[in-house]
């Protein structure tokens, strides 16, 4: 949203560059299915802990090799090329991910608190989003507009390795839940567990995948597009977008637990059924927002949007999804679902909501409409 348009696609217009940013950007996107599938087998073969091992490793490679990319002044169509290929090795990794990360969560909660334990691993989104938008913002901050879009701009992404170490750290200490070690001792793991799981539990496989399309869209909306319609609105410089994904990416550290671990008491449909029908609601209060002008009223919307809308279907979504599964396929259902929703929703939405703003003239609203079909989905 800030820097892919203008470095990698300089020779399109404005508008063009944006939308051809977000086609980078949905790539990862149609690459998750793939690494669902590839960890899901993986996974309900060999263990959780060896995927997020090896999806760590994909990830912290891929995002720490875009900051060393030439950009197209320097490399010419080598470099939007090389940038495709590797959002396409992240979303691989990120299809591996969710999957493990929710399964060991909600495998080794104690009963009655799936919900709480399962938001550790949802925790990731905002706690992620944190370190990323202040990261970015802090060097957009201290190098000035221009440094950072000559060089400053690779500085998060090489700084990603340090999240890897971190992570790896940690990863190597876990182990799998006592239910697979159970099922690995027995000799009754599936030989063909995604196989399987489409040919046992195709409904819940469809659900997973259908109720994600709301929430990821809601997510990637107020958290990615908007940087961009903000910029158009309040000018390059602003930093109100920034500014907004920061505070609610702050306040999804307590919203998000809290959410899950409300679901542990009333169920999980209720909360996602009241994210899902205040969706269009948020996003109508946001673009109302940003037509004020108000920075106030700009980051009210997005908090509202993230922290009580999208964090009441996102907190609850590992356990939900992990409880549709039995233990044999849970990598391979939950993932899979997961992942197809994400990108039949999440990849395009930001795409899709450059287009049809170009389309509609500047006027947003038909992205409501387009959020209100998912719904309907």
């Amino acid at each position: 949203a800030l820097v892919l348009g203008p470095l990698f696609f300089p020779t399109v217009s404005s508008t063009a560059g944006t939308l051809a940013s977000f086609a980078t950007y949905a790539a990862g996107f149609g690459a998750r299915p793939v690494g669902a599938v590839i960890a899901g087998h993986l996974g309900d073969r060999l263990g959780r802990k060896a995927v997020l091992v090896g999806a760590l490793l994909l990830m912290g490679i891929a995002t720490a090799m875009i900051g060393a990319l030439p950009t197209y002044a320097e490399a010419g169509v080598f470099a939007p090329s090389a940038l495709a290929t590797l959002r396409v090795l992240q979303g691989l990794a990120a299809g591996a991910e969710w999957g493990g990360a929710a399964l060991l969560s909600v495998e080794h909660a104690p009963p009655g608190h799936r919900g709480l334990f399962g938001s550790f691993t949802q925790l990731g989104s905002p706690a992620g989003m944190l370190l990323a938008t202040g990261v970015f913002g802090l060097t957009r901050m201290l190098t000035g507009p221009d440094v950072f879009l000559a060089w400053g701009w690779r500085i998060p992404f090489l700084s990603s390795v340090i999240l890897v170490a971190v992570g790896l750290a940690i990863r190597l200490r876990l182990s799998d839940s006592a239910d697979f070690r159970r099922l690995r001792e027995r000799g009754e793991l599936a030989r063909l567990p995604v196989v399987e799981v489409v040919r046992t539990q195709p409904r819940n496989v469809l659900l997973t995948t259908g109720l994600r399309l709301s929430q990821i869209a809601l997510f990637v909306l107020l958290t990615t597009y908007s940087l961009t319609y903000l910029q158009d609105v309040f000018g390059k410089d602003s930093r109100v977008g920034l500014t907004a994904v920061l505070i609610a990416s702050a306040i999804g550290i307590v919203s998000t637990p809290a959410w899950s671990a409300l679901s542990d008491r009333i169920g999980r449909r209720p909360l996602y059924l009241f994210g899902a029908v205040a969706g269009p609601v948020a996003l109508t209060l946001f673009f109302l927002a940003a037509g004020s002008g108000s920075t106030v009223l700009v980051v009210l919307s997005i908090i509202f949007g993230i922290n009580v809308v999208h964090d009441a279907m996102y907190g609850p979504q590992a356990a939900w999804f992990a409880e549709l599964f039995d233990t044999r396929v849970r990598y391979s259902g939950a993932s899979g679902g997961y992942q197809i929703g994400a990108v039949l929703s999440g990849g395009f939405a930001p795409l899709i909501a450059a287009a049809l703003l170009a389309v509609n003239h500047g006027n947003p609203w038909l992205i409501v409409v387009y959020y209100l079909s998912l719904i309907h989905i």
